[in-house]
């Protein structure tokens, strides 16, 4: 029997005037099954050899001859990611759509994510399951939404205000970019008899959508209400508050998907300022703590949430694959899971909060050019270690 495909994830964006200061929000819930471990890792800029080739999860791929540094959010057994961003202050999440076109080829965007072709996997397991993924990336002037369907795409371009999507198709006549044989496509399977305006989401979307789109819906509806409420006043604090919404259900903590990642990124527009990442590293971000990366040249080792390598021997590249499973858990998930098992780890988790109030105050400030920012660089890892401590 087929393992319970994907149900959820959400990304959101708020540009000027939605956001409150001069900056571009980011935000995205990872939701997976629940019982994988998402670590964050940092890969530095590096110079690779003409012709090179880099080792993805199922196949090999073109290496570039230069790639940015990036940190990333990911499913610890992947190569690809949910969501990042690099030093060049570019932003990305991924959702899961359906359509009736399948997605018959991989999409790799380097450093971002990896999409599985039919007959591969996107959980690590034994069971197939595809389905084609648009993409969002945010930048500090603009935000782009891609939408797929098959090897076809749609893209709109994003410059003011506030957007979300959730596990469906949302770009309908506003079309920035488009394959150039989107339209024929439509026409010679007759879903759409190239009169009037084009509409993509009518288009291609299925007749008869399975539950867990309807689903999506709801979850649709309920992070544009919340975008909407905060419209004109959206910073860090308020896209964290909206990742850990759980009446709307884009913060997942029941049944076997769940938030298993989230985070959160604030772009400034003047570009004399850092760019700040917060992630969590751990499930159900209504009981986590984000912690803020700066990109800088005094970025350290992240073996407290990056996972254990298992090298040629991991199951997930061992031919034949998925035959057995490994503990994935970082420092970090470990001392997480450990405490939130009983009523001290609560009482914990609320004093972690409190200070995660502070360091959004404070890097606000610095932001504002009220505090220097030289200790930028160390702050993710003093936080990951400062939370380690309060969980023991």
């Amino acid at each position: 029997m087929m393992a319970e495909p994907p149900l959820s994830c959400d990304c959101f964006v708020s540009l000027p005037p939605g956001s409150r200061d001069d900056h571009v929000i980011f935000g995205k819930n990872s939701d997976r099954p629940r019982d994988e471990v998402q670590e964050v890792v940092f890969y530095p800029a590096a110079a690779h050899p003409p012709g090179s080739s880099v080792e993805c999860t199922y196949i090999q791929i073109p290496q570039a001859e230069h790639t940015h540094a990036v940190v990333l959010s990911r499913p610890a057994w992947l190569w690809g990611a949910e969501m990042g961003a690099n030093d060049q202050g570019v932003c990305v999440g991924n959702e899961a759509v359906w359509t009736p076109v399948q997605l018959y080829i991989y999409i790799y965007i380097y450093i971002y994510i990896e999409v599985p072709a039919p007959g591969q996997r996107w959980r690590e397991a034994q069971e197939p399951f595809s389905y084609p993924t648009p993409t969002c990336w945010w930048t500090r002037t603009e935000a782009w939404v891609l939408e797929t369907a098959g090897r076809l795409w749609v893209a709109q371009k994003v410059t003011a205000g506030v957007k979300n999507i959730s596990n469906q198709l949302t770009i309908g006549t506003e079309i920035s970019a488009e394959h150039p044989e989107l339209r024929s496509v439509a026409r010679s399977q007759g879903w759409w008899d190239g009169e009037g305006e084009f509409n993509f989401s009518q288009v291609f979307s299925p007749e008869n959508p399975p539950a867990r789109m309807e689903l999506a819906k709801q979850r649709y509806r309920g992070g544009t209400a919340l975008m909407k409420q905060h419209d004109g006043s959206v910073t860090a604090e308020v896209m964290m508050s909206i990742l850990r919404d759980k009446p709307s259900g884009i913060c997942m903590d029941s049944g076997g998907f769940c938030t298993t990642g989230s985070m959160v990124s604030v772009l400034p527009r003047d570009p004399g300022l850092p760019c700040i990442h917060f992630f969590t590293a751990t499930p159900d971000p209504s009981r986590s703590i984000f912690k803020p990366f700066v990109f800088s040249e005094r970025i350290g080792p992240m073996q407290r949430v990056a996972s254990p390598q298992y090298g040629p021997d991991d199951p997930a590249r061992r031919q034949p694959r998925f035959q057995s499973q490994v503990d994935r858990r970082h420092d970090l998930y470990k001392a997480h899971q450990g405490a939130l098992s009983n009523m001290d780890g609560l009482a914990v988790y609320e004093i972690l909060r409190d200070l995660e109030s502070q360091c959004l105050v404070d890097i606000l400030a610095m932001l504002s050019g009220e505090l220097p920012g030289e200790e930028l660089g160390d702050l993710f890892f003093d936080c990951v270690d400062a939370e380690i401590k309060f969980y023991q």
